[in-house]
């Protein structure tokens, strides 16, 4: 997989905090309070995109990160549903890094594959912002595998790799185990798994009564409103409760133990919320629980579809 190294030449953390709800579902006191958590915790490595919560993401994590920069990795993202051309680039990058308050974004993603915008000229727009120093990796979000292929021959013509993608990937949404995550072994290419706890659904709250994004936002009501999705969350607080340990530290957990080493994205409303994901950190799943919780969500058939065929 792609070395990343921060500024300083320090590695970032395997584990990733996304500032999704900075500015939104947390307001100021309790965006800064997850970052002093996740900095005590030894996190470095801090994802935010233009699009999130209107700007305010990413000014929130700029304040943050102006009483240290050393030793910390940077990501944001551009492009989501306003495509990928050369002059959306560079605006929504003049306009991250007077949020950030950075002179270098660290790893700079397009967040969405556009259909409309030849790859030459995002990869050169990305070149250009390299060759200036402004960006230092190259990343890709919701892509489809053979659109990361496609991108990765395309980067070639301007002496560039892709170094990181971020697929959507949790113990009941498993399509990146077909192809993405050999893909990126193959490649190396880092994997940022972004959801590691199904929108909520994997922390037992549901089950419980409790409300969230499944419950408030149609689009996640959605995409994990399958009945056996639910059954799979079940089984999951189960285990959970026959070993002593939090359901969310076992979901994210379970997506760092995957053999490619995802690094996992988390994220939370508060600090206390946070801390059973930070938990996975320190948590040493072993073969016979990982095949456990595997077990519990169906298995994606192989990309030849020849079930018959797989170990």
């Amino acid at each position: 997989m792609t070395q990343m190294t921060c500024l300083d030449g320090a590695r970032p953390s395997r584990f990733i905090f996304g500032t999704m709800q900075f500015g939104g579902k947390a307001d100021g006191a309790q965006s800064r309070a997850m970052f002093d958590t996740c900095r005590a915790a030894g996190i470095t490595h801090f994802d935010t995109a233009r699009v999130y919560t209107g700007g305010a993401s990413e000014e929130l994590l700029g304040q943050f990160v102006k009483e240290g920069r050393e030793g910390l990795f940077i990501a944001s993202k551009f492009g989501h549903g306003d495509g990928a051309s050369a002059a959306n680039m560079r605006a929504q990058f003049d306009a991250t890094r007077a949020a950030l308050g950075l002179d270098v974004v660290d790893l700079y993603y397009l967040h969405m594959f556009d259909p409309d915008t030849d790859l030459r000229e995002t990869m050169e727009s990305f070149a250009q912002l390299k060759a200036k120093g402004r960006i230092r990796y190259i990343g890709l979000s919701n892509f489809a595998a053979w659109q990361v292929m496609k991108a990765v021959s395309v980067a070639r013509e301007f002496d560039l790799a892709i170094d990181a993608l971020q697929p959507m990937y949790n113990l009941v949404k498993r399509q990146a185990e077909v192809e993405i995550l050999p893909m990126c072994a193959d490649q190396d290419i880092a994997v940022a798994a972004y959801s590691p706890l199904g929108g909520g659904l994997l922390t037992g709250k549901y089950s419980a009564g409790g409300a969230g994004r499944l419950s408030e936002d149609t689009r996640y009501a959605a995409r994990y409103g399958q009945d056996w999705m639910q059954d799979t969350a079940r089984g999951l607080a189960e285990v959970a409760a026959e070993i002593g340990a939090d359901p969310a530290t076992l979901a994210v957990a379970w997506v760092a133990r995957h053999e490619t080493a995802p690094m996992p994205i988390i994220s939370g409303r508060t600090a206390e919320q946070l801390a059973p994901s930070l938990a996975a950190l320190a948590f040493d799943m072993d073969n016979a629980l990982y095949a456990r919780l595997s077990a519990l969500s169906p298995t994606p058939p192989p990309p030849t579809d020849r079930i018959e065929e797989q170990a």
